[in-house]
């Protein structure tokens, strides 16, 4: 019964908070308006299936804009980081989702990035594009594993997110989250039980003066960097620390 009441909280909630983001989208700063919907359904639905999210490091980010690079375990973590990453933020995602009807054109008005993984040169005018957003002021959220985990532990890093980061020349964070999959794993469409997701944010790092030759040394760095924060959310899930 609790995944039947979450579950069609899911779907109500996305299509009646799209609806009114369009609705009221054209007064005021429409992009904000929309990431103010976002930021209340991942709340929401949070909340409605009984899953906390504890948070650290945000006194780290007091210089935007920033590109985040955080790993990917579950559908709840697009959750858990608007509800609690408490900067404006778009999301890159795959042309296919803009199509949806309803929920595409809210997130088409609310500036996230579409992706066309089949055709490389479409998706090389949308990383200029985006970059070129992200030096104007724009925070960007990246899952460089490119898909969710199976089993909680990273996946290999793609290229394209680098790529971006580069061109806007902003600092990286780098962030871990862990306890996700372990409440809706992979291919779940609703949380499996309650409990606590645990986020961990990390130090900037500074990209400005970098030569584009030490990408992949950025790569793997960011990659140590994520593989610590997510230690880090275990111990802290392992002490029931706050």
């Amino acid at each position: 019964m609790r995944r039947a009441i979450v579950l069609c909280c899911l779907i109500v909630s996305t299509i009646v908070l799209s609806l009114i983001g369009l609705a009221v989208a054209p007064f005021g700063n429409r992009e904000e308006t929309l990431h103010r919907m976002a930021r209340l359904w991942g709340k929401m639905n949070l909340a409605v299936a009984g899953i906390e999210v504890r948070i650290r490091g945000l006194q780290r980010l007091s210089s935007p804009p920033y590109v985040f690079m955080c790993n990917h375990q579950s559908a709840l973590d697009i959750h858990a980081l608007l509800a609690e990453l408490p900067l404006s933020f778009k999301w890159i995602a795959k042309r296919q989702l803009f199509s949806i009807p309803i929920f595409g054109w809210a997130i088409k008005k609310a500036g996230y990035i579409s992706i066309d993984r089949e055709n490389a040169r479409e998706a090389l005018k949308a990383i200029e594009r985006a970059a070129m957003r992200i030096r104007e002021g724009m925070n960007i959220i990246i899952f460089p594993e490119g898909t969710r985990s199976a089993d909680g532990n990273l996946l290999p890093f793609k290229k394209g997110g680098f790529t971006l980061a580069f061109r806007a020349a902003v600092p990286v964070v780098p962030i871990g989250i862990y306890g996700s999959s372990a409440l809706q794993p992979k291919g779940s469409f609703v949380p499996l039980k309650k409990g606590v997701i645990y986020i961990e944010v990390g130090e900037p790092i500074v990209l400005e003066g970098m030569e584009k030759s030490q990408k992949t040394r950025v790569m793997d760095d960011v990659r140590l960097r994520i593989e610590e924060l997510m230690a880090k959310g275990e111990s802290s899930r392992a002490k029931g620390t706050p």
